[in-house]
């Protein structure tokens, strides 16, 4: 295969030899953290009341927290994509869990944060899953030139420890403790990996250093000593209403219409509702500890006050709200993710509660490190909020999932409008849990129309070569498509 040299690839090779040493040793490095899946159930967020995420907790108490932050997309590779390019997913094409963007002319060239970064004199280097996986990993060397093992689940029971699943019964779809050591995980060898970065890598230049764990994403396998931070019963589940799916638009089953995640109901039936719940949190904590392992080192390295970490979740999962799991809606437990930032630059104790997006990840990191805005970036810098929790936004969280599906959320609202024009409106002061939806409410026709400004004038169509999740909508007949095949309008969603 061509090696990938672009544009992008020369701006990175310019920018380098004209950004001198001294120049670049006088930046503070990026310790840049990333999950997979994580959704708002950590202690910053207090998305769960059981949740036990000491690292994070540690982390937020000595830096900022927004706790009101919403990815652009509710799916892996459209969100991380946006995050690393700086555009919307209405802008990239990119909606589905295919293309790598790089295979796209239109984004061949585009300066992504890691080369933005090299280009200014930073060593980069990664570890774990940044990007979304894809066919070729030596596409990334013009990302990440330096890098460790590739994220995953290892180890694996000999075999799937529940039962099979409607829909395919997909091989990630499976959870439960069996007996295995926290070492022989692959989030703890790439952790074991940055921590080697910070203890051995060259102190030349300040490095921006890039590590992705993979859980708690299904297959949520946790060693038993996790498990044992959670009680084995009905105090872990999270509230459902019964009937929570009456009052919304049939258009939002057409999100996620067939997806090897299971629904609520089998859940229940199979009995493995407390036990998916259970494992989710027990991943969540074991990845806390990872943090907290590579934190400390860049601690005892005497490297914490040089460097700006960064936390950030691809997007949110559901577990059983709106009688769902996974991802691939518009929901706040989809969509709201964990975000924090701390380092030089950045106040302790800082929580702020005004809407953000991932997309502002890029120009933040850049701010927070003293280099020049970057240029046609769809974000906005979150420094000022950073330094005054209290500093307004200028505009909500905006997430989108395929064309003409939008969730546009406040600090009090989240509205959402559907391809076909079918709309949700839930008020977070009075219903977090988003159970009523007030679309049809006339009285609150302004708050929709001052929502409805923000979304995007105009939605890129799915590039080629996109597929998985993608959904297609056909206006002028009304006909709804998933995965290139057309869904009957009468046929109940699938369970």
């Amino acid at each position: 295969m061509r090696r990938l040299v672009g544009a992008g690839t020369l701006w990175v090779l310019a920018h380098a030899a004209s950004a001198g040493p001294a120049e670049a040793a006088r930046r503070p490095n990026v310790l840049l953290i990333s999950l997979d899946d994580q959704n708002d159930w950590v202690g910053p967020l207090g998305g769960h009341p059981h949740a036990r995420t000491p690292c994070l907790d540690a982390l937020a108490a000595r830096g900022a927290t927004f706790l009101n932050a919403h990815c652009q997309a509710p799916l892996c590779n459209p969100s991380r994509t946006s995050v690393l390019l700086g555009l919307r997913p209405a802008a990239t094409g990119i909606y589905g869990l295919a293309p790598w963007f790089r295979t796209v002319d239109a984004l061949r060239d585009r300066v992504s944060l890691p080369q933005y970064f090299r280009g200014h004199g930073y060593r980069t280097a990664a570890a774990g899953k940044v990007y979304h996986p894809f066919d070729d990993p030596r596409q990334l060397d013009e990302e990440f030139p330096e890098r460790g093992p590739a994220g995953g689940f290892e180890p694996r029971p000999p075999r799937k420890l529940i039962p099979p699943v409607p829909q395919g019964d997909h091989p990630l779809m499976d959870w439960g403790c069996f007996p295995h050591r926290d070492d022989e995980k692959t989030d703890y060898g790439v952790a074991n990996w940055a921590i080697e970065q910070l203890r051995q890598g060259p102190r030349d230049r300040p490095f921006f250093l890039a590590v992705g764990f993979s859980l708690p994403h299904v297959p949520c396998y946790a060693p038993p000593n996790w498990c044992d931070l959670y009680p084995d019963d009905d105090r872990l589940l999270p509230p459902v209403v019964d009937d929570d799916r009456g009052d919304t638009p049939r258009f939002s089953w057409y999100l996620h219409w067939r997806v090897p995640e299971p629904r609520l109901t089998w859940l229940r039936d199979a009995g493995q509702w407390r036990n998916l719940v259970r494992s989710y949190l027990a991943c969540t904590s074991f990845v806390d500890a990872q943090i907290g392992r590579v934190l400390t080192a860049l601690e005892a390295e005497g490297l914490a006050d040089d460097t700006v970490v960064a936390v950030w979740s691809d997007h949110g999962w559901h577990l059983g709200e709106k009688q769902i799991t996974g991802k691939n809606t518009l929901w706040e437990r989809s969509t709201r993710v964990p975000l924090l930032f701390a380092g030089p630059g950045v106040p302790p104790g800082a929580a702020c509660r005004e809407p953000a997006e991932l997309l502002d990840l890029y120009p933040t990191l850049a701010a927070l490190c003293g280099l020049p805005e970057p240029d046609g970036l769809q974000g906005q810098s979150l420094l000022p909020q950073i330094r005054d929790p209290q500093a307004p936004r200028s505009r909500p969280a905006i997430t989108t999932h395929n064309p003409g599906n939008h969730a546009v959320r406040s600090r009090r609202w989240r509205w959402i409008r559907y391809a076909d024009g079918s709309e949700e409106l839930y008020d977070h002061r009075s219903d977090p849990h988003e159970v009523r939806n007030r679309a049809d409410d006339p009285t609150l026709a302004g708050v929709r129309e001052e929502h409805r400004r923000f979304l995007p004038a105009h939605e890129a169509p799915p590039v080629a070569g996109s597929r998985g999740r993608v959904l297609a909508y056909d206006a002028a007949t009304g006909q709804a498509t998933w995965e290139g095949e057309p869904i009957d309008r009468d046929a109940p969603p699938p369970e």
